[in-house]
């Protein structure tokens, strides 16, 4: 990247903040799951909030483009990487008083997991094995087993870009997968008040070690996936024709898993370059070794053709796309 005066002048500013960390030309294919991307121009790190604010301030007042990550799994990276720079708040902190429990943005999600039941504190104990930050499963209103985590948030603090603010549950417009978060994109979370109920640790920690037990079958730890790569469908917002063609047998609170669909366009075992779609689950991509990032979008926008020139209805990603343009997202 060839730096211009103002850019310079901004990073030098950046680099002198406290407990930044900035870093050119960095692989990105290191901070996802898939182990696959580009490098960023420039790499920001920190634990220190406020320096994160400052930094993000600097560099949005300026023309140099930007991205802000969090743990990576559901991040796809072009193969060109992301022009600008890549920001990443890295505050991992948890506490509780009594029932409510206090965790940063930064924090993996399996370690509030652990946090909460090691207390006896029930609420979270089906998220076991779910990769990420809390951020993210915030921002994503993450989870599993008929439960989400919004069933346990009272608030959320974020920087909207110019001031930090605090909303309760109401206002962050929670539904499946969704939040009001993922429809602004510049606010940034920065941690989560949650509201757990009392329970027996022995019996929390046998339900979250015998869920983590058959998510792993699934999503072995060590596969270079997203975990699911569609959400499911909710049966009421379906076409009332494809609900009467599903088994009676598919559908799970209320749920579609997409898996179902993309089983009958013959999605398992699908290859493209290094990408493939496990031959037991349709829903999960996995880059096997030496996939691309081109090789997964093309392997997802066929999925999605295949699923919309069958059922007429649209599947949608739980990834996050950075470095593409909607043009080659689309290709």
């Amino acid at each position: 990247m060839n730096l211009t005066a103002q850019a310079s002048g901004i990073f030098d500013r950046i680099g002198r903040l406290r407990d930044i960390t900035l870093l050119r030309d960095v692989p990105l294919s290191q901070y996802t799951r898939f182990g696959i991307g580009g490098p960023a121009d420039f790499y920001l790190e920190t634990a220190n909030p406020a320096s994160f604010a400052q930094a993000l301030a600097m560099v949005r007042a300026s023309d140099i483009g930007s991205v802000v990550i969090g743990g990576g799994t559901n991040l796809i990276v072009a193969d060109e990487g992301f022009r600008g720079v890549c920001l990443k708040l890295t505050s991992d902190g948890i506490a509780a008083d009594g029932v409510r429990v206090d965790a940063a943005c930064g924090a993996s999600l399996q370690a509030l997991v652990d946090f909460t039941v090691q207390r006896g504190l029930k609420g979270m104990e089906t998220m076991t094995g779910i990769p990420g930050s809390v951020g993210a499963a915030v921002y994503g209103n993450a989870g599993a087993y008929g439960h989400s985590i919004q069933e346990r948030v009272r608030a959320v603090r974020f920087l909207d870009g110019e001031a930090v603010r605090e909303f309760d549950n109401a206002e962050c417009s929670f539904h499946y997968r969704e939040s009001v978060f993922k429809s602004n994109k510049q606010w940034i979370i920065l941690s989560v008040t949650l509201e757990m109920e009392p329970g027996d640790a022995a019996v929390l920690r046998e339900t979250a070690d015998r869920i983590l037990t058959t998510r792993n079958r699934k999503y072995p730890p060590t596969m270079k996936c997203a975990g699911s790569i569609f959400k499911n469908f909710l049966l009421s917002e379906l076409p009332p024709d494809v609900v009467a063609e599903l088994p009676g047998t598919v559908v799970i609170e209320g749920k579609v898993p997409s898996a179902w669909f993309l089983e009958q366009v013959e999605a398992k075992g699908m290859k493209r370059g290094g990408i493939e779609v496990a031959d037991y689950h349709a829903n999960l991509i996995y880059n096997a070794g030496g996939g691309t990032a081109s090789d997964l979008v093309g392997i997802i926008a066929e999925l999605k053709r295949r699923v919309r020139e069958r059922w007429g209805i649209p599947l949608e990603e739980e990834v996050q796309y950075v470095g593409f343009t909607e043009l080659a997202r689309h290709a």
